[in-house]
């Protein structure tokens, strides 16, 4: 979670993720390891979220500007691959 996220200063329950099917299995904060966090526990700058669920609803909560940084480009393959028949048995 960076800081000046909408998830910082609230609880796993207050950021609706359990409506978007999203289940926060471990939470990271620092050196702290906590499963299964606490639906009362208020999210921090840095903190880091394990999550289980649909993937599509979890895509939607990284900004656009930082899908488009990570798509990576695709390029064609070049045209003079060897083919798999052609390799000869010993």
């Amino acid at each position: 979670m960076p800081d000046g996220s909408n998830f910082v200063g609230k609880t796993i329950l207050e950021t609706n993720l359990h409506d978007k099917d999203i289940n926060v299995l471990t939470l990271y904060r620092g050196a702290k390891v906590i499963p299964n966090p606490r639906k009362d526990r208020v999210l921090e700058a840095d903190d880091k979220l394990l999550c289980f669920g649909r993937m599509d609803a979890m895509r939607e909560m990284i900004p656009a500007k930082t899908r488009r940084r990570r798509r990576p480009t695709i390029s064609d393959l070049p045209e003079n691959l060897p083919d798999s028949s052609d390799h000869s048995e010993p």
